[in-house]
């Protein structure tokens, strides 16, 4: 492991830009802004310069489609959603130095800026290309504007770039009865020129920064990812499109044509860092002295390991990232998550519904983070490491600690009296090894190692206090009692600053009962952080039990909205033989009444109903017991075969049928009159 001491001059760390077309989920949060926040949190406590910079990426096709389907502008999509994530962000902690977004006027400025060094410097290809055009709407079409049949799966809602169902990457020209999502028209092939940044002739390059030069320091799965890509052969890549959503290529004869999302969205971090410190940006961009570091998803890893670090090096001014610390996925409850099936959890909602327990998610989501593997998000494990491991153990801990010395001193830190005993340096031995090894285990990008070693330092506490018994001890030796009890605060007062990186908001209460401020994580494990006498408040519960009706209603949740994509997606049966306008003239439909409903006696599907049909009362036999309540059907108004041929079923002569409608997942709905009219009335 590298040695913390060793630093460079300052940092820039930066979390992916989430994409301002929907709310931030915990996949986003346990694969990126959380671990980030706990890096940044911990160097700041270090001392170090850091600058911590992200904000909202708000160009691009998603943006707009997500526009034309609410029938607002694309401002006003990204208005929207820029608001949630920012403020989902701060309720949850992240503490970003600035959250910035990419469509103010400096990341226009910025970016323009960056494109134009590139193609006066001579850094672009220019190719001329085919691409499908709407006559109609007079545009050229990106991509996920266009939809067709899949060649390979034969769904016929496929993208231009992707299909959904089977998973096939895609061109447009691929499709089969290609449709443009703006008119509908089938689009037609014209050309178009753009402009593209040659990866081929960065390849040798790249291959001896990543290959050779990261192989020990970046993660596994981000070297193995980026020696794949190398290995396969990189091609020029476009960095621009035709679209009028974005910032604009400022060149002449590039009309109607804006920045590609890929190439704009990471000149975002330099532009929100520019809006941050106007005068002193660029040394946090351009001084060799600065340490830049990529917290992403691994869907980013080519992005920002090869395509934006080939950008840097073609301008020529900046700095290169040092370490992408990119996590895999997490998965929720088994399945994937998924924005486009809802089958997320969002931040915003579970703020709303878990109030003051943002350190709670913060603490399942970093104690199983997909560091090195997709993981599972559970809703009984958020419970069991509640419950488990913040109320029974860290906060079994504290609240011993702070209740005993209320209880036996009178809330004022008791002195040590006599020699520490062997267990008594013991423990405070422990305490004082815990910032190095936990600073290490974070410097070496190890979150879940490192939030293991501070629940560690929890047990040292309930292991010495176990083992001392305090609260028998009183009984015998007052005195030993006060050493016991100081030795046990001066662990909780380390734990204020420890606690920090991973539980900010459980920190500031520790430190408020304790009546101690942070330090810093150099002083965190002294033995001496609290005085004898020093005030302490009152005991303050810093996490309770989560009970099992709360997450059974969010397991429940997430199975309502299965159901509901299962009903959403069913495949719908394929029509019956055609049949005469004869043969279903001879069908009587009519509006009955329910007049009475039962059982049928032994059965577990039958009802019995009495139907007023207009012309008489009859006798209907219906397997629907298991999807109604035979009282509530009484009065109720239904649609009835008539003159379907009586048939005894369980000793009940039936003579009719109701009309119901199945739904996907085999529940039963009542055919019914949108209004109420007369018994016997004609179905037309």
């Amino acid at each position: 492991m590298s040695s913390i001491q060793s630093e460079p001059q300052r940092y820039t760390v930066t979390a992916a830009l989430p994409y301002a077309n929907g709310p931030v989920h915990i996949g986003h949060l346990a694969g990126v802004y959380l671990p980030a926040d706990i890096y940044v949190r911990y160097l700041r406590s270090a001392g170090r310069d850091v600058k911590f910079i992200c904000g909202s990426d708000e160009h691009g096709v998603p943006i707009t489609i997500r526009a034309q389907k609410e029938g607002v502008t694309p401002q006003q999509v990204v208005d929207k959603y820029h608001a949630i994530i920012r403020d989902s962000f701060a309720d949850f902690g992240v503490s970003f130095d600035i959250y910035s977004r990419t469509s103010s006027q400096t990341h226009s400025e910025v970016a323009s800026g960056f494109f134009k060094k590139l193609y006066e410097d001579g850094k672009f290809i220019e190719q001329t290309s085919q691409q499908y055009y709407d006559e109609k709407a007079e545009q050229f079409l990106a991509d996920r504007y266009i939809v067709g049949t899949c060649p390979n799966c034969g769904n016929e809602n496929a993208y231009g770039d992707q299909c959904e169902k089977c998973g096939s990457s895609l061109s447009p020209t691929e499709l089969i009865s290609p449709r443009s999502m703006l008119s509908g028209n089938q689009p037609v092939l014209r050309e178009t020129k753009h402009w593209y940044l040659p990866l081929d002739q960065y390849e040798p390059w790249l291959r001896e920064w990543i290959v050779e030069g990261h192989k020990s320091d970046w993660k596994a799965n981000v070297y193995g990812q980026c020696k794949s890509w190398i290995d396969q052969g990189l091609q020029p890549r476009a960095v621009t499109r035709d679209l009028d959503w974005g910032v604009p290529v400022p060149v002449e004869g590039a009309e109607g044509k804006v920045l590609y999302v890929w190439f704009d969205a990471p000149i975002g971090y330099i532009s929100a860092t520019k809006d941050l410190l106007p005068d002193t940006w660029e040394t946090y961009w351009k001084d060799s002295g600065s340490k830049l570091v990529h917290f992403i998803g691994k869907d980013n890893i080519v992005f920002h390991c090869i395509i934006f670090p080939a950008m840097l090096k073609a301008h020529g001014d900046y700095i290169l990232p040092d370490n992408v610390p990119a996590n895999e996925f997490l998965n929720l409850e088994g399945d994937k998550i998924s924005t486009s099936r809802n089958w997320a959890v969002w931040l915003h909602e579970y703020l709303q519904e878990f109030p003051g327990k943002a350190d709670v998610l913060r603490y399942v989501l970093c104690a199983n983070a997909p560091e090195n593997k997709d993981n599972d998000f559970t809703w009984k494990d958020f419970q069991a490491r509640n419950n488990n491991e913040l109320v029974a153990n860290l906060g079994n801990f504290v609240n011993r600690a702070v209740v005993l010395t209320h209880k036996f001193f009178a809330g004022n830190v008791p002195a040590i009296s006599g020699d520490l005993q062997a267990i008594d340096l013991e423990a405070l031995a422990q305490l004082a090894e815990f910032p190095q090894r936990i600073g290490e285990l974070i410097e070496n990008y190890r979150f879940r190692d490192a939030l293991n070693e501070l629940m560690n330092l929890t047990r040292v506490g309930n292991k010495y206090l176990a083992e001392t018994e305090p609260w028998k001890l009183i009984k015998t030796d007052e005195a030993r009692t006060g050493t016991v009890l100081h030795v046990a605060l001066q662990i909780a007062a380390g734990l204020v600053t420890l606690m920090e990186p991973f539980l900010p908001a459980s920190a500031a209460t520790l430190g408020e009962m304790l009546h101690l401020e942070k330090g810093t994580w150099q002083t965190a494990g002294r033995p001496n952080a609290l005085a004898a006498g020093h005030p302490i408040g009152a005991a303050a519960l810093l996490f309770d039990k989560i009970e099992d009706a709360t997450v059974e209603a969010q397991v429940q949740k997430l199975l309502d909205t299965k159901k509901a994509n299962e009903l959403a997606n069913a495949v719908v049966e394929p029509a019956k033989e055609d049949i005469s306008f004869d043969e279903f003239g001879r069908m009587d439909l009519r509006v009955g009444t329910v007049v009475a409903a039962e059982k049928v006696a032994k059965t577990k599907k039958l009802l019995k109903l009495t139907v007023d049909t207009g012309l008489d009362q009859r006798t209907i036999v219906s397997g629907i017991a298991e999807h109604f309540i035979p009282e509530a059907l009484v009065g109720q108004q239904v649609l009835v075969l008539l003159n379907l041929a009586p048939r005894e079923i369980k000793g009940i002569q039936s003579q009719g049928m109701l009309l119901l409608a199945e739904n996907a997942d085999g529940s039963l709905l009542l055919m019914q009159p949108g209004q109420h009219v007369r018994p016997g009335s004609h179905v037309a």
